[in-house]
């Protein structure tokens, strides 16, 4: 195994090499160097983002409730008060461990989660700056936009699924009536927390989809408004598959949520195939007969749009004989 100083003066040498190529190019052998170092570091902020998670999962950080407390409140409701048994010489609302390392497992997990969140900018832009390179400046503002809105919603749908969460508790717990006593297991409880959150969040994605595809030309707004009503049905037979619990609040909370957000998706897709409709009557696309070329102009340019006395230079320069190592 290298050592820690060789795998730095490795590292220093890469860079090097690759500030002395204005191009960027890079053999297979740097690239499977990168991504080793980029993945290392990715573990190393989701490793540090457990650490804080799990002490915050403890400890009240000022004002802001520990993590402990932020995941036992929809549990902790005062509606949920005379569903939830009480032992004797017990006071104020705990969960119930039954293994023992059940609670050791849930704060890792739990603070694990909660770091990877907080983190999520550092350790996914050690991705990024892996992938970008290769991007064209609007294939990366394209992704940059898609990454910042995909964040949003799917923060947008967890806090959904925590608000409605005490309510479909509420509804479960009923159902037994005074047949049955709820002492909820840590382990049941949070990973039923977790697996809302989760399936919200991503839900909320869906019409982030939607409106990708039709930048990309998959679908138009004609076939959308053509099987909204199908698509509806859809997302509330989703809502009900993909929801853990069988309380029809949670269920129908989501399925509305993804109406809206769906139809807004429809809307924002109308509004770009018109604008593209704009375009192709002003370049007069459409007016074309199916064995006409295309009105592109195909004059070759510069690879930073320069001007027409450094693209002749850049033409007549000798062509350079690329190296290629042993890896590639």
């Amino acid at each position: 195994m290298a050592s820690p100083f060789r795998w730095f003066a490795e590292r220093r040498e890469r860079a090097k090499r690759r500030r002395g190529n204005p191009d960027g190019t890079m053999s297979l052998k740097d690239h499977l160097y990168e991504l080793r170092h980029r993945l290392g570091m990715a573990m190393l902020i989701i490793a540090i983002g457990a650490v804080f998670g799990w002490i915050w999962f403890a400890v009240r950080l000022g004002p802001i409730p520990s993590l402990g407390e932020i995941m036992t409140g929809p549990y902790c409701q005062p509606e949920l008060a005379p569903y939830r048994v009480q032992f004797p010489g017990e006071e104020g609302c705990k969960l119930l461990q039954t293994e023992p390392f059940e609670v050791f497992m849930i704060r890792l997990k739990v603070g694990t989660a909660a770091g990877a969140v907080l983190l999520s900018p550092f350790w996914l832009y050690q991705f990024w700056a892996f992938i970008t390179p290769g991007l064209y400046a609007k294939e990366r503002n394209f992704a940059r936009t898609f990454v910042s809105f995909a964040a949003v919603l799917f923060a947008a749908g967890a806090v959904l699924a925590y608000w409605v969460v005490p309510q479909g508790l509420q509804v479960l717990i009923s159902f037994g009536g005074d047949n049955f006593i709820t002492a909820l297991t840590g382990e049941k409880y949070i990973s039923f927390i977790i697996t809302m959150l989760f399936i919200f969040g991503v839900s909320f994605e869906l019409p982030l989809v939607v409106v990708m595809l039709n930048r990309a030309g998959v679908i138009t707004y004609e076939a959308l408004a053509k099987w909204r009503r199908g698509l509806l049905m859809g997302l509330f037979v989703f809502a009900a598959v993909a929801t853990p619990g069988t309380d029809p609040i949670s269920m129908v909370a989501l399925a509305i949520a993804l109406s809206i957000l769906f139809e807004l998706a429809i809307q924002i897709t109308r509004v770009h195939d018109r604008r593209q409709a704009k375009v192709r009557a002003a370049e007069g696309w459409d007016a074309l007969d199916d064995d006409e070329a295309a009105p592109f102009d195909y004059t070759p340019s510069g690879v930073d749009g320069g001007t027409a006395d450094e693209k002749k230079a850049v033409a007549s320069e000798p062509e350079k004989r690329v190296n290629y190592d042993d890896a590639t």
